[in-house]
């Protein structure tokens, strides 16, 4: 399988940069297991490629994931139910652990699923437009795709609990506000255009090095400090064997640019 067979996803590459499209925007890009199951395996594409980032974004004006397909969902049973559950964490958590940093564009709204997959990426950049929540128990539902364990992370546990047990949602300034997004643009060809301007000064850095950085961080999450530490100076130690550290220290000490392989 290759990204161009994927049928509810659009991928193109520009400048390094990977933009992975979730294309069903006829129904507010709502996650159905067709959806979530090429996003588990555009993750696992996408993580054997040489991207400097990724912007995950959902097609059209109206919605970044409008959430997860409810006419699907209704019928199913206990089993189902979970086996749908683990497809959704398998394809946040693909988003999630990929090798290099991303980006959810979110423009309109980003609502149940859909703010779950934002919250997966390394950061949240929105238009003016954007929409966050978690209205499942407004349903009778919880989330599914690892919110109740990662917005906690973004915003504290207490302000998580407010979220996830009022259901209400926030507009893109007060989620600037509270954690959630990183930075806030007027609309979304700006919002585009922010995320490409960020890879442009992260293009210039060790691509080995921000991933040896990101392991440290989510790798340290959830533990004591002495064992994130630990974790720190293993990856700290192990990256003085890598070209890119040679290059990079040697380019200093020679007043010239680093040309990194990533490697």
């Amino acid at each position: 399988m290759s990204l161009n067979d994927l049928t509810t996803l659009k991928f193109e590459e520009k400048d390094g940069v990977g933009i992975l499209t979730i294309n069903r925007p006829d129904k507010l890009n709502a996650l159905n297991i067709r959806v979530l199951a090429e996003l588990k395996d555009a993750a696992q594409l996408l993580s054997k490629m040489s991207l400097k980032g990724l912007i995950l974004v959902g097609e059209g004006e109206k919605a970044f994931v409008a959430g997860a397909d409810i006419v699907e969902m209704k019928p199913m049973n206990a089993g189902e139910a979970y086996a749908f559950s683990h497809l959704g964490q398998l394809a946040s958590l693909g988003i999630e652990s990929l090798p290099y940093p991303t980006i959810a564009a979110v423009n309109g709204f980003a609502l149940g699923g859909g703010f779950e997959m934002a919250l997966s990426c390394d950061f949240i950049f929105a238009s003016s437009k954007a929409v966050f929540g978690l209205p499942e128990v407004k349903l009778g539902l919880i989330p599914g795709f690892g919110g109740t364990q990662r917005l906690a992370s973004r915003v504290g546990t207490a302000r998580a609990k407010e979220m996830l047990f009022s259901g209400r949602s926030v507009k893109a300034d007060e989620a600037k506000e509270i954690g959630i997004v990183l930075e806030v643009f007027a609309d979304k060809d700006e919002l585009l255009a922010g995320c490409e301007t960020w890879f442009e000064g992260v293009k210039k850095n060790s691509p080995f090095g921000i991933l040896k950085a990101k392991l440290a961080l989510t790798q340290g999450l959830g533990k004591t400090l002495e064992q994130g530490l630990m974790i720190e100076r293993q990856e700290f130690g192990n990256i003085f064997s890598s070209e890119d550290m040679q290059e990079g220290t040697s380019a200093f000490i020679e007043k010239r640019t680093a040309n990194f392989k990533g490697k």
